[in-house]
C-alpha cells in the first residue's frame, strides 16, 4: 500500500521541495543567500566555511552551494 501510495503521488507529480526551509534562510527573496542571511540561522557558519561553499565566488550561496555544503558538513541540514 505505501509504494502504490508513493507511485500515485509520484505519478502526479507531487514533489517535496529540494530545501524545505529555504526561504527562511533566503530573508530578502532574491533567490540566493548571503552569508548574512545564512549567520541569522547558523551563526556558527564562518566566514571561511561560506567561501567554501561559494564555489562561483559570487559572494552569495545559490541552493545548489547550500546542498553541497550540507553534503561536505559545512553548515548544519535545515529541519523542515
Amino acid at each position: 500500500m505505501k509504494n502504490a501510495l508513493i507511485t500515485a503521488l509520484a505519478l502526479t507529480g507531487f514533489s517535496l521541495p529540494t530545501l524545505p526551509m529555504a526561504a527562511d534562510l533566503d530573508a530578502n527573496g532574491d533567490g540566493v543567500m548571503t552569508i548574512e542571511e545564512v549567520q541569522v540561522m547558523f551563526p556558527d557558519v564562518t566566514a571561511e566555511a561560506f567561501s567554501a561553499m561559494d564555489t562561483d565566488s559570487d559572494g552569495v550561496l545559490s541552493t545548489d552551494e547550500v546542498l553541497a555544503g550540507q553534503d561536505a558538513g559545512l553548515m548544519p541540514e535545515i529541519a523542515s
